[in-house]
């Protein structure tokens, strides 16, 4: 018997969730593949240790841009990977449900359903990211009660206002966390002449990042590169330099939210404002981003429990009613038009 298989394909992680089991994989979005043959080397933890660090004829490459397929070839040998190393040795192909941004178009659907069938799925669902995150967070979207959604992941940020069982309005921008740590990077380079990895961006953001002024401030010692000497250099970062580069981005995510608010249904936003506002994805951990949005809209809003698996949860979970669900492309784009 085939088994079930959900997939949260995101631009940071990929989780891997088999009915009746939970989340069996949960490895960073990353391949090294072999510059002259082509041939993958590593997948998941083990390319992401070579980050920065590969030698001349390995290329570690992130396939996932935007929460989209970037690169075609690596995605299918990344999913066939995961595909395989969840369903094991079995005759039979799986079902696979993947998840995808609210924003993502029909090519990027077409991308998405080719590459898990050519990864060996026997049959592919989709299913959009604030619908599984909702579920996952463990809201009945079923009733026909409003609840709001904010799913800040590493490529995208999808806002939803959820009602039984649809979305009813939605936005997903391409502002969370990979944008943030980008704009660490720049802030460093361009204020200390210093270059900074991506890893060593994020890790600064989990430390010293806010949304909001700390009660106390940090400092942190930052390694780099300097762009004069070329050679290495520490510097000491305080919190509030951290958020000073980082407020724009903070700024447009919080926008976007009430830009949603502005354009839901007033019965709904009665709803949302009786339910509050549930935060999910990685990204929703950073330190005062739910204050900001709770601010900015006077809606309460939380950070839902386990955030970051929030949509691998939902997308599995909803491999219980796969079999009323259409497969293959379901014009998110066209229902997303049909919403504006």
């Amino acid at each position: 018997m085939s088994k079930d298989i959900a997939i949260d394909l995101g631009t940071s992680n990929v989780l891997v969730y088999v009915k009746d089991k939970g989340i069996v994989i949960e490895e960073p979005s990353v391949v090294a593949v072999d510059k002259e043959t082509g041939k993958v080397l590593k997948v998941g933890k083990e390319a992401q240790l070579l980050l920065g660090r590969a030698p001349g004829n390995i290329l570690a490459v992130k396939p996932l841009e935007d929460g989209v397929i970037a690169q075609y070839d690596v995605t299918l040998h990344l999913l066939k990977y995961l595909i395989k190393r969840a369903a094991g040795s079995g005759f039979f192909k799986p079902r696979v449900m993947i998840c995808v941004p609210g924003g993502i178009t029909e090519v990027e659907e077409r991308a998405v359903c080719d590459a898990a069938t050519g990864a060996g799925a026997k049959k592919t669902y989709l299913i959009e990211e604030p619908l599984a995150a909702a579920i996952g967070a463990g809201i009945d979207v079923s009733k026909p009660n409003g609840n709001m959604v904010v799913d800040i992941g590493g490529g995208t940020t999808d806002i939803a206002v959820i009602s039984y069982g649809d979305i009813v309005v939605s936005d997903s921008i391409k502002f969370a966390g990979n944008k943030i740590d980008e704009a660490i990077i720049k802030y460093i380079r361009h204020k200390y002449n210093v270059l900074i990895g991506e890893r060593t961006a994020e890790e600064i953001k989990k430390t010293v990042g806010s949304a909001l002024p700390l009660d106390k401030e940090y400092i942190v010692d930052v390694k780099g590169r300097c762009l004069t000497e070329g050679l290495p250099k520490m510097v000491s970062v305080s919190s509030a330099e951290i958020r000073e580069a980082t407020d724009p981005i903070i700024r447009t995510i919080v926008t976007a939210v009430r830009h949603v608010i502005e354009r839901t249904p007033p019965e709904l936003v009665g709803d949302i404002s009786s339910n509050g506002i549930v935060m999910t994805g990685a990204g929703s951990l950073l330190y005062g981003l739910d204050r900001a949005i709770e601010h900015a809209t006077g809606i309460r809003t939380y950070v839902a429990d386990n955030p970051s698996t929030c949509v691998a949860i939902g997308t599995g979970r909803s491999l219980d009613n796969i079999q009323v669900l259409p497969e293959g492309i379901i014009n998110i784009s066209r229902a997303r038009q049909q919403r504006l």
